[in-house]
């Protein structure tokens, strides 16, 4: 910029300072004619005609810096108090999320502009508030009691207002399209749930005496010496432990010897039948006050099952948004690719009996195919191991 245009900068910027927009206003628009614009002047001259009421050239320079810089914080916000001046509260809160959004990534930011965001906050949070009691009024008027609906539709109360994620299937190895992403079912819909709680207690007794030496124990979530390091907050910790009776789909037979009333309901049961994977069954065993973090499991074709065996009072399982307490004998299906994570609040160990099912919406000729694929797979080559189910 020549010295001519400088000064012309400077005398603008003066006069914006002491409130003189007007001024301010021609000395911007005279250096944009000129083909001498910067965004930051562009910013300026937005800010001297938004102080004049003069909205259409206020967007206009606000166009220009955002057509080149989409995330400029300051053009954001603008343009976010130019619609909300406008009466456009609804407009004016996208923008301010989205500059909102932004922030984080923006590093060190001046005073100003963190003031600016802070009236940005507040004017989303306003209109959150607002959006809530026209909804409540809404409810009211048309008889509806969101809270005596289906709980998926509170839940997706909780979504719309921002208190809760979209929950969806997100499978660490294959996901399968097509599959509703429900995060618990009903385990009475299952034919073979009844038999499988009514052997709890023997298959308790088992556990009981499995446990008296832990030594049979290994970690849940342990290193592979080929595959780089997991980033797991119980990689290796015997907090969450696991006595298993099949190792990848091949039967772990003293284990199984020590459980025989263990391994005679699981013989019972539509558990998968696929070479250097399934059956995949065990004794889950979460310490007191041990916290399974938020996962994801590897496919969505499956469903886990949790038989609680030994269970003290603060025990807890989250799938997706929603929470169930863990109660002893009452089976917990899940679909463990959906985000899930499991807490011992209790001054005990919690014990379960896990396994995996095929989803019940696959036909017989999908799961020949997955049966096909998944071996085929394996055959090319050993997969990353498994952290079902919690």
């Amino acid at each position: 910029m020549t010295a001519d245009f400088t000064a012309l900068a400077r005398s603008g910027v003066d006069a914006l300072r002491r409130g003189d927009a007007r001024t301010a206003r021609t000395a911007f628009e005279r250096i944009e004619a000129a083909g001498r614009g910067t965004h930051q002047l562009r910013l300026l001259l937005a800010q001297a005609c938004t102080a004049l009421g003069d909205a259409a050239p206020a967007h206009r320079a606000l166009d220009a810096v955002l057509a080149a810089e989409p995330t400029n914080l300051y053009a954001l916000i603008m343009r976010g108090d130019l619609h909300g001046a406008a009466g456009a509260t609804r407009v004016a809160v996208s923008w301010y999320q989205a500059a909102l959004a932004q922030a984080p990534r923006a590093g060190t930011l001046p005073a100003d502009l963190l003031a600016a965001l802070r009236r940005a906050e507040a004017t989303v949070a306003a209109s959150a508030r607002a959006f809530e009691a026209h909804l409540d009024h809404a409810f009211a008027a048309a008889g509806v009691d969101p809270a005596t609906t289906a709980p998926r539709f509170a839940e997706a109360l909780e979504i719309l207002a921002g208190r809760a994620p979209a929950m969806v299937q997100q499978p660490t190895s294959f996901y399968y399209p097509h599959l509703a992403p429900r995060p618990f079912f009903d385990a009475g819909a299952f034919g073979w749930v009844a038999a499988l709680e009514a052997a709890a207690p023997a298959i308790r007794a088992e556990a009981e005496r499995l446990l008296a030496d832990r030594t049979a124990l290994a970690p849940y979530v342990v290193a592979e010496a080929d595959r780089p390091t997991k980033r797991h907050a119980l990689l290796d910790d015997r907090r969450w432990s696991a006595f298993h009776f099949f190792d990848n789909g091949t039967p772990i037979a003293a284990n199984i010897a020590r459980c025989p009333a263990t391994a005679a309901a699981l013989a019972a049961l539509p558990i998968p039948h696929i070479a250097g994977r399934s059956p995949m069954a065990l004794f889950s065993v979460l310490e007191p006050g041990t916290h399974i973090p938020p996962h994801n499991g590897m496919l969505n074709t499956r469903l886990i099952c949790h038989l609680p065996l030994i269970v003290p009072p603060g025990c807890r399982l989250r799938v997706g948004n929603q929470t169930r307490t863990v109660e002893p004998g009452r089976m917990l299906i899940f679909d463990d690719s959906i985000e899930h994570e499991a807490w011992n609040d209790g001054d005990s160990i919690r014990v379960v009996l896990l396994f995996e099912i095929w989803r019940p919406e696959l036909d017989a000729s999908e799961r020949t195919a997955l049966t096909t694929l998944y071996e085929a797979i394996g055959a090319y080559g050993p997969v990353a191991g498994d952290q079902a189910g919690a």
